[in-house]
């Protein structure tokens, strides 16, 4: 289970809007037959199992362990963990183990496990906070203490540099005040309509901010090549889904051309309230 906005819902196969501020505040019950479990591993009664938690990022490389408990004579067992949402990225396995709580000695049973930990019985389970393209940090603030408008909603700060990591160039400023648009992104992972309309209000107009930044560069072309991860791939990437089989050469002059028109074509491609009832 996955603590969202001080609600709990079965955890998702994936964590849409995402960002590297965000926790995982994860919950897991587990009932264990400590009978059927002791005689199927040929244990002797009273042996001691535990249930043990692992998640492994794939984004970060990181990897520790969620939670670890003795089974008690009922056999259920509650695990809680809050992963950080700094050592998380790309998907997040979970692995729960029932294992063998410590090391046994003079068995009668050749075939039975005696190392502590070796394991009886194991379940994954997979959650993916991001999709192929890089995602950037979301910071919720008082506008009244930057230099950004107050009434503004938000604020996208992007760098020049297209051969700079995307998560040193972009920084998505949220009001704190705006609080219509500040709930919509804490409820993401379960949203309500109006956050499923604030949400795609905004993010259209982040798609729009990154494609009118990259066509202000004049080096930003067809035959540029960056590094994955980097300002430019993202941008590259962000431009191959919006405009697929259109060069950003085509694009550069339907934005000169008649702005307003491709103003309206940019919003079709984001597909701005798309699958919104």
């Amino acid at each position: 289970m996955l603590t969202v906005g001080g609600e709990e819902i079965s955890l998702p196969d994936h964590l849409p809007h995402w960002d590297y501020q965000t926790n995982l505040l994860l919950r897991r019950v587990v009932h264990v037959d400590l009978e059927r479990a002791l005689a199927e591993s040929t244990l002797a009664p009273g042996t001691e199992l535990a249930l043990a938690g692992v998640w492994t990022s794939t984004g970060s490389k990181l990897r520790g362990t969620l939670s670890r408990a003795i089974v008690p004579a009922n056999g259920e067992v509650e695990l809680r963990a809050e992963l950080v949402g700094a050592d998380l990225g790309g998907v997040v396995t979970l692995d729960t183990a029932l294992v063998l709580a410590r090391r046994r000695h003079g068995t009668d049973r050749p075939v039975a496990p005696r190392r502590g930990g070796s394991v009886l019985w194991s379940d994954r389970t997979q959650i993916r906070l991001q999709g192929d393209a890089p995602q950037f940090p979301i910071a919720i603030v008082d506008f009244d203490q930057t230099n950004y408008p107050g009434d503004a909603a938000w604020h996208l700060e992007i760098g020049s540099d297209l051969d700079v990591a995307t998560m040193g160039s972009l920084l998505l400023l949220v009001n704190e005040k705006k609080t219509l648009i500040a709930e919509a992104l804490q409820r993401a992972a379960n949203p309500r309509l109006q956050d499923k309309l604030a949400l795609s209000m905004l993010y259209a107009d982040v798609a729009r901010t990154m494609v009118d930044h990259a066509l202000s560069i004049s080096e930003f072309n067809d035959d540029a090549t960056y590094l994955d991860e980097t300002l430019g791939a993202t941008l590259q990437e962000l431009f191959g889904r919006l405009f697929p089989g259109r060069s950003i050469t085509d694009v550069r002059l339907a934005a000169q051309e008649s702005p307003n028109l491709f103003a309206s074509q940019l919003q079709a491609a984001v597909k701005i309230f798309e699958g919104i009832a």
